[in-house]
């Protein structure tokens, strides 16, 4: 198995005689397609290592919040983390300082403002996490038409070559399709990777955007029992 796939006879049909015999555009088409493929792969292996870390930091993160009895001291401790989280609260307790800093309160306007940031925070966090992202969608959407099109330019040489030879023998029109199976072979081995991972991850990023809007409603909530208290004093 392994010496018909380093075999460069193009006669035999092995990957890489296929590549070296093929025409010069599928070649290229078939080179573009397999650094696609390395990219996606790449992308694929830093997003399940970014997703599981942050899944875990942002639980931790929870758990030691609602944990916390002093917001100010966790804010001292926790305010500055790259943590998504951590932006979101951070963003909260920065607004709830400008908005309480004055001598009279706008409850109503408070509340709003502190939304409004919170909100700001997790969209912002929520961007940044999905960096790279649109590559996935782009090559799983684009790779099977660029095969394609090495498909169709594969075929045009075997008619060609027909042409040329006078001659309808499988000898004959073999190269020219079997390039041209093989570019449609390496762009479905590009697209199908990427469409699932594209799928996955956006589903994992939809649960921290949820999970990131649920603490920020929650973390509201105490800012605003807290406004009351404020208010009554």
């Amino acid at each position: 198995m392994s010496s018909l796939a380093l075999n460069t006879d193009a006669t035999s049909l092995s990957p890489i005689g296929i590549f070296l015999h093929a025409d010069p555009v599928v070649q290229v088409v078939m080179v573009g397609l397999l650094l696609a493929s390395i990219w996606t792969w790449g992308i694929i292996f830093t997003f399940v290592r970014k997703l599981g870390r942050t899944r875990h930091q942002i639980a931790r993160f929870e758990r030691d919040f609602w944990k916390a009895e002093d917001i100010d001291a966790f804010h001292r401790q926790e305010g500055e983390s790259d943590l998504p989280i951590a932006k979101v609260f951070a963003a909260g307790v920065a607004e709830w300082r400008r908005s309480t800093a004055g001598g009279q309160v706008d409850r109503g306007g408070t509340r709003e403002r502190l939304a409004t940031a919170m909100g700001a925070a997790v969209a912002g966090e929520i961007d940044a996490l999905s960096d790279r992202l649109n590559i996935l969608a782009t090559v799983g959407s684009v790779a099977p038409f660029v095969g394609l099109f090495g498909t169709v330019w594969g075929i045009m040489r075997s008619f060609t070559s027909i042409a040329a030879a006078q001659n309808t023998s499988l000898a004959v029109v073999a190269p020219g399709i079997a390039e041209a199976l093989f570019a449609t072979a390496i762009g479905l081995f590009a697209a199908i990777p990427a469409v699932i991972a594209y799928n996955r991850f956006s589903h994992g990023i939809n649960r921290i955007e949820a999970r990131l809007n649920r603490f920020a409603d929650g973390f509201h909530a105490t800012l605003s029992r807290q406004l009351e208290s404020e208010v009554k004093r």
